[in-house]
């Protein structure tokens, strides 16, 4: 009597099973889920970040005038509080596996090192953090963001 080979839907597969269009999910997708949850951080972080500017002024040392952008606290207040709103929706976006998505978390992660940038003089190991993050979030959406891809 010969073996017959079990029947069960993804027992065997075979390199006919995956084309070169549509790779087989790696470890690697865990950079993925990585960059989302970054992004979800981020996003609370660039929040804190913002009300702290909105309600405690003398919290920062340097005089808003001595900034990049010559804005009032309220006006980085703003800019954080909207960024970091943005980034919670592109953290949870990635991990629907979207091209939108990572599109959006890559130009929302420049935004936001380039807002950090210009924040850098008023708060400056905060801001070079929030920018290591979000180096972090880009290198991880550009080299393994098409492996947890669903539109391909």
């Amino acid at each position: 009597m010969t073996e017959t080979p079990q029947t069960t839907p993804g027992a065997y597969v075979t390199s006919e099973d995956y084309s070169d269009d549509n790779p087989a999910p790696t470890g690697w997708v865990g950079w993925i889920m990585y960059a989302g949850v970054m992004m979800i951080m981020l996003g609370i972080f660039q929040m804190i970040a913002g009300f702290v500017a909105l309600f405690d002024d003398d919290y920062y040392k340097v005089n808003n005038s001595n900034l990049v952008l010559h804005l009032n606290y309220n006006g980085w207040g703003a800019i954080h509080l909207s960024l970091g709103a943005l980034a919670v929706f592109g953290g949870y976006a990635l991990f629907a596996g979207h091209l939108w998505a990572r599109i959006y978390a890559v130009v929302l992660a420049m935004l936001s090192a380039t807002a950090n940038l210009a924040f850098l003089s008023a708060y400056p190991v905060w801001s070079t953090i929030m920018i290591t993050i979000d180096a972090l979030v880009i290198w991880a959406v550009c080299v393994h963001g098409r492996e947890m891809s669903t539109d391909y």
